[in-house]
């Protein structure tokens, strides 16, 4: 079996770990927030929204001096770093006595973020490139299949056990994701030392599209606005579009988890089909899906149309991020794969901070409807900023 190969199925593994971890605390940590101190409600609201985006300011700060040092260091130490610091910052967050400490770990787990992206960036500089689309829409699988089941499994641990219980067994995973990173993940790296290393503006230097690059990095950050603009309101339509008396908490877990179910099983086939018509050819073809389905979404009348509009939208995701990921990696020699990927993770940190914003402030100037009417102006702009940068890599596929 090829490393690459072997190796993927590994940081599969660890990215659904990572996903799973990630995504399993989300459900109960406002109420954890809660347990922590005697709070108004404002200051409740207040601290929670803290708690939730500090770790996502911090990501955007640190990849790129983590991406920096992945270049100069190998991919594989970053994993290890990564892990290792993400579990006994998970632990310690189930020790905590106030929600100081807890904001504290929160940006602390930010600095220790980078396992997805280094594990892209080193299946990018593994895999052959006519076999890029398929590995990364795979790897990909496995963070959003760990988000889909975190939530599940987190509620389920926090009922049975406890809040401070759940983020010790989720610190026990992310340690099993460092010793199977540590010991199975195989890298053939030659470190580059510090003079060679590249400036940012030789890095822009050194790609042949710098113009491509740069605009699949917005293009990460408005995917990820999106995604994430309609979470602060999800729950609260459900609940509007439902009986009086019907048990929405239930359906508002089903319509947040079913896009990630069909996302699980279309992405490896649809990087598979970007191998062959070309991958910004798919990533086209899913922002307008994406359109279509997000329209309808303002206009449904009941939950189980909102549910196949979600399962939908599901597909059209598995057509973006990985075919961004798939791009970058098609396009960005391997010295600078590390820093490109890390840059990229800084764009989709910022976009899961801008996009509940955003969320919150439609719906708060109009109505919850009117997110999702915002919400795909916004991909219609970025699907038209994507036609214009890759129109060359289209020329090059019709010849």
């Amino acid at each position: 079996m090829p490393i690459w190969r072997r190796n993927l199925f590994v940081l599969w593994f660890g990215t659904f770990m990572a996903g799973l971890a990630f995504s399993e605390v989300m459900p109960f940590l406002s109420l954890y927030v809660d347990t922590l101190g005697d709070f108004t409600r404002d200051q409740l609201n207040l601290y929670s929204g803290i708690t939730f985006s500090a770790t996502y300011l911090v990501t955007a700060i640190a990849s790129p001096i983590w991406g920096r040092l992945a270049d100069r260091k190998g991919r594989k130490l970053m994993l290890i770093r990564a892990s290792l610091g993400m579990a006994v910052v998970m632990a310690l967050m189930g020790a905590v006595t106030d929600v100081w400490q807890l904001m504290a770990l929160r940006f602390i787990q930010g600095i220790f973020s980078g396992y997805i992206s280094n594990a892209n960036a080193l299946m990018a500089t593994q895999v052959p490139k006519d076999k890029s689309g398929q590995a990364l829409g795979t790897l990909a699988t496995g963070f959003v299949g760990g988000s889909l089941f975190g939530p599940m499994l987190g509620g389920t641990l926090a009922q049975l056990f406890s809040y401070r219980v759940t983020f010790f067994i989720t610190g026990a995973l992310l340690l099993s994701v460092f010793i199977l990173s540590y010991y199975f993940v195989k890298e053939t790296f030659e470190p580059v030392t510090k003079e060679n290393m590249l400036s940012g503006k030789e890095v822009i230097g050194a790609i042949r599209h710098p113009k491509l690059i740069i605009g699949m990095f917005v293009t990460t950050l408005i995917i990820q606005a999106s995604n994430t603009s309609i979470s602060p309101i999800l729950a609260l339509y459900v609940r509007e579009i439902m009986p009086r008396g019907a048990a929405v908490t239930f359906f508002a877990g089903i319509v947040a988890a079913i896009p990630g179910v069909a996302t699980l099983f279309a992405a490896p086939r649809l990087g598979r089909l970007g191998d062959r018509i070309g991958t910004e050819r798919v990533l086209s073809i899913g922002f307008i899906f994406a359109i279509l389905v997000y329209i309808p979404m303002a206009f449904v009348t009941n939950v189980w149309q909102l549910m196949f509009l979600r399962f939908l939208i599901g597909i059209s995701n598995a057509t973006m991020l990985p075919a961004v990921q798939t791009i970058l990696s098609k396009n960005t020699p391997p010295q600078v794969t590390g820093r490109i990927f890390s840059y990229n993770q800084s764009f989709q940190a910022i976009g899961s901070v801008l996009g509940p914003m955003l969320g919150s402030l439609v719906s708060t100037t109009f109505d919850y409807r009117g997110v999702f009417i915002s919400t795909a102006i916004l991909v219609l702009i970025n699907f038209l900023m994507v036609w214009h940068n890759t129109s060359q890599l289209r020329q090059k596929h019709s010849k």
